[in-house]
């Protein structure tokens, strides 16, 4: 088993992370343990990533993993914009990652992620405990000049602490992109709540086939107390089953 104390660093993972605002604000907010707070319109972000070889990283080997989360508020990012997430769900097909994952304190689960490419069609599938929970559909173009860089926060529960992780990544994203469609396949699983509203809302998002990132050394106690600031409930709408990006990533 992996330390969970030592850091991990991944390269060119093909990486599909988006926002998008919920069917049901109500129950993605009861998602979020006291002492944190959700930005007022209950953003959800998901990632889907694939690493399709051991080579990529340091030693986690080949998986595949997707996790989702609430956007909170007061939580930011060392950059002071990029909105902190509390992880609600992840999904990984590596009991390895599973197990380092878990002492840091995500709420994981085994199952695998499948990321399609044809033509400009991406198709991508989270299978969770044996059921398919959750198809995104996006149109996607080719890579450019573009390099998107900075880190994301993200907090956990561990031994009834919350932990606060800082994790540096790079991307290289695709234009054109388009999220089309989000489906949350399995109204019985947990995963169900954070299902998107109809028309789809997408705040940000990106698809690279090469993004590179670290879990970070340790983890952070972070206080419960930490003054909110103000929401900043921003997205665009687009027609209803379709949406557009290319907004700054939340990442």
């Amino acid at each position: 088993m992996l330390d969970p104390a030592d850091p991990q660093l991944v390269v060119d993972s093909r990486t599909l992370h988006f926002s998008w605002l919920p069917a049901d604000p109500d129950g993605v907010a009861a998602l979020v343990p006291p002492g944190l707070r959700p930005r007022a319109d209950r953003q959800v972000f998901m990632n889907q990533y694939v690493v399709d070889d051991a080579a990529q990283t340091s030693g986690f080997g080949a998986y595949s993993l997707t996790y989702l989360g609430v956007s909170l508020v007061g939580m930011d990012a060392p950059d002071g914009v990029t909105p902190g997430g509390w992880w609600t769900h992840y999904v990984t097909s590596s009991p390895r990652v599973l197990g380092y994952a878990a002492a840091r304190g995500a709420p994981g689960v085994l199952g695998r992620t499948r990321i399609d490419v044809r033509g400009d069609v991406l198709v991508a599938e989270t299978v969770a405990d044996g059921v398919p929970v959750i198809r995104a559909r996006a149109r996607v173009g080719a890579t450019g000049h573009e390099v998107r860089r900075g880190h994301h926060r993200y907090l956990t529960m561990r031994d009834g602490e919350l932990i606060s992780g800082v994790y540096p990544f790079i991307a290289e994203p695709v234009t054109p992109f388009e999220v089309e469609s989000v489906e949350f396949l399995a109204p019985d699983h947990p995963t169900y709540v954070l299902r998107p509203e109809n028309p789809l809302l997408i705040p940000w998002g990106f698809y690279a086939p090469r993004t590179s990132f670290a879990y970070p050394g340790g983890l952070t106690r972070y206080p419960l107390e930490t003054p909110s600031r103000a929401d900043d409930p921003a997205g665009h709408q687009v027609p209803a089953r379709r949406s557009r990006s290319g907004l700054p990533s939340g990442s």
